[in-house]
């Protein structure tokens, strides 16, 4: 059986209120860690979030 091209990844918050996505990411096409910029509505305002392993 072939390997997923497709993994979950876990986006945490850089303003340290402990708020994520969880997302998919083709790990053979995007092989540099994700950042990008989404809300967080703990803070409320958008903030850069990165990406982190599910654990």
């Amino acid at each position: 059986m072939a390997k997923a091209s497709t993994i979950k990844i876990r986006l945490n918050s850089t303003a340290d209120t402990g708020f994520f996505y969880v997302t998919k990411k083709n790990s053979r096409t995007l092989t540099e860690k994700l950042v990008l910029r989404k809300y967080d509505p703990v803070a409320r305002k958008h903030v850069e979030f990165r990406e982190g392993k599910i654990k």
